[in-house]
């Protein structure tokens, strides 16, 4: 009798306090507008993880983003898969400034290197918005001390001031990507933003055209690096920020 009774305290208190299936894409399907984008894209979505065998309910992604090629590309696979494949791509409808890092405030800069995804917006100016968590640890060391802002999304519309815009019908589609990995159990999102494909040929061209450019060069030389491993592997680099602002990949 007493083991029935710790049974059903164990079982009380993962109801109250544990996070039981479903429950953020329930809790998302609250707002108006992530319940347009399930209305408009789920079924596109659920085509596509099925066309590569990934299930909904055990899905993971990763994401990678190219400045000069203005695209937006999803890596996906099942969790207990080692390797992802490559199920999307969204062609970036604006995208501000020039290649580089974001380094002040007001500078119009896309950020460059690696991030996640910290914050998903079903009120955003532009219509759906995820938040990406510049400034990272790199980028703090880097920038301008005081003054790095910090407002920079993938969003709809087609403006931009430092931001990734996809347009309002892509973004729906990345959104119900995003709450599909959180709610299949997925930590966090990554995403790596590229100055373009660092390809040994554009690498080439970049290192020699900014080679006076310390700040560029050293960045672009770690993205080179997790661009060959990840193409190389289908798996992201583990990434370590550095006292000096550059990164370990491995």
């Amino acid at each position: 009798m007493h083991m029935k009774y710790l049974i059903l305290l164990f079982s009380l208190f993962f109801l109250v306090s544990g996070t039981p299936p479903g429950t953020f894409r329930e809790s998302q399907l609250k707002h108006t507008r992530v319940k347009e984008a399930f209305a408009n894209k789920e079924k596109t979505v659920m085509k596509t993880l099925a066309d590569h065998g990934i299930s909904r309910d055990s899905l993971q992604i990763y994401l990678r983003a190219f400045k000069t090629e203005k695209k937006v590309e999803v890596w996906a696979k099942n969790i207990c898969d080692t390797a992802f494949t490559l199920v999307k791509e969204f062609p970036i409808c604006e995208i501000s400034d020039e290649i580089g890092p974001k380094r002040r405030l007001y500078d119009l800069q896309v950020p460059e290197g690696f991030y996640r995804i910290n914050e998903l917006n079903p009120y955003s100016k532009y219509y759906l918005s995820m938040k990406i968590n510049y400034p990272n640890a790199s980028d703090s060391i880097r920038g301008v001390k005081g003054r790095l802002g910090n407002q920079i999304y993938i969003h709809g519309g087609c403006e931009s001031s430092g931001c990734i815009a996809i347009a309002d019908d892509k973004i729906k589609e990345l959104f119900v990507y995003c709450i599909e990995a959180y709610n299949a159990g997925q930590k966090e999102v990554n995403i790596a933003i590229y100055p373009t494909h660092l390809n040994d040929s554009n690498y080439a061209r970049l290192t020699s055209g900014y080679s006076k450019n310390k700040d560029k060069i050293s960045l672009w030389a770690d993205l080179k690096k997790s661009y060959d491993l990840f193409n190389k592997t289908k798996v992201p680099p583990a990434v370590k920020f550095l006292p000096d602002g550059m990164h370990e990949v491995n």
